[in-house]
């Protein structure tokens, strides 16, 4: 019975090992479960990650935290900030004070400007960064 069970447990394993060499067949060249892309074809995620923490170096003065005089809004004013720097980064808006008009204008304890300030002061220094 035991002998059994253990040829029944190698023929598993066998199996098991065999499966991933079925599953992809060779490319025209011989790699073994490669695609290649058409040449000039972008990578899938195109450098979205790299552009938005660009973007955040911008608003880097900017809160992490949700105020509470800023009840109702969406995300934090370092969110709001980076979403306003990538409408000026891609063109929907050409105006700072358009891109984040989102932002508070009230004056937190502590801080310097107010978090629209703060932001209409980076999407100024990212449209001359883009012009440059």
């Amino acid at each position: 019975m035991k002998a059994l069970a253990k040829l029944v447990v190698l023929i598993g394993m066998l199996a098991l090992a065999a499966t991933p060499s079925l599953a992809d067949p060779p490319d025209q060249n011989g790699n073994p479960g490669v695609t290649h892309r058409p040449a000039g074809t972008p990578p899938a995620n195109h450098g979205t990650h790299a552009k938005a923490k660009a973007y955040g170096r911008f608003c880097k003065g900017q809160s992490k935290k949700h105020s509470d005089a800023a009840e109702g809004t969406k995300g934090t004013p370092f969110s709001q900030c980076v979403t306003a720097m990538a409408k000026l980064a891609t063109g929907k808006t050409s105006s700072p004070r358009a891109a984040c008009k989102a932002l508070s204008k009230k004056h937190e304890d502590g801080e310097r400007g107010t978090p629209f300030s703060r932001c209409v002061a980076g999407g100024a220094k990212l449209l001359r960064q883009q012009k440059a």
